[in-house]
């Protein structure tokens, strides 16, 4: 990593003022280059034809994920339904009380252990499911037959292996610091 170091000196020369350091990146990628930006531009043109049909039923993305888990499973603890639409456990309980109101879900809190809620989809719940599910369909579709299907079956592939290869992936194994490091300012 090369460094350049730039000084501003005071009117008199006698000393420096301010330092400024610019780190200069040669093997880091383009901004619209990075991983993240790729993603994000992938999902960015996906997405607004799904959320227009999510629109259609009322439906937010996120209520649309808990729904989409629900009509494969016949119930989930919402530890679960969390784990698998990604959404974190203290939005999903909003998430969930929006979809009880409007009928979709219904919610049984164990009695072994009240900690548990099990969460499952009622028959509006499931009659919505197979209004959407094959117009769902019909976008997939779509939009698989844009590329080819060798580029979607790497795709596939390439986004699991990078999946499991950054399940477990920190800052700290990634710039080999223990796991304790303090927040340093930025200077």
């Amino acid at each position: 990593m090369a460094m350049l170091q730039v000084g501003y000196l005071t009117r008199t020369g006698s000393h420096v003022i301010n330092m400024l350091t610019i780190n200069i990146l040669s093997k880091m990628p383009s901004f619209h280059s990075s991983l993240p930006m790729l993603l994000n531009t992938a999902l960015d043109g996906v997405m607004p034809v799904y959320r227009e049909l999510f629109a259609r039923y009322d439906l937010t993305e996120t209520q649309w994920r808990v729904l989409r888990v629900l009509w494969e499973a016949d119930a989930l603890s919402s530890i679960e339904l969390s784990r698998q639409t990604l959404i974190p456990a203290p939005s999903l309980v909003g998430v969930l009380d929006r979809l009880s109101r409007k009928g979709l879900i219904t919610r049984e809190r164990s009695r072994a252990d009240r900690r548990l809620v099990k969460v499952c989809s009622t028959a509006k719940g499931q009659a919505l499911g197979e209004t959407v599910i094959p117009q769902v369909e019909r976008i997939h579709s779509h939009i698989r037959q844009s590329v080819s299907e060798a580029d979607w079956s790497a795709m596939q592939r390439t986004l699991d292996t990078l999946t499991q290869s950054t399940q477990h992936l920190t800052l700290a194994n990634v710039l080999n610091e223990p796991g304790d490091i303090t927040i340093k300012e930025a200077v």
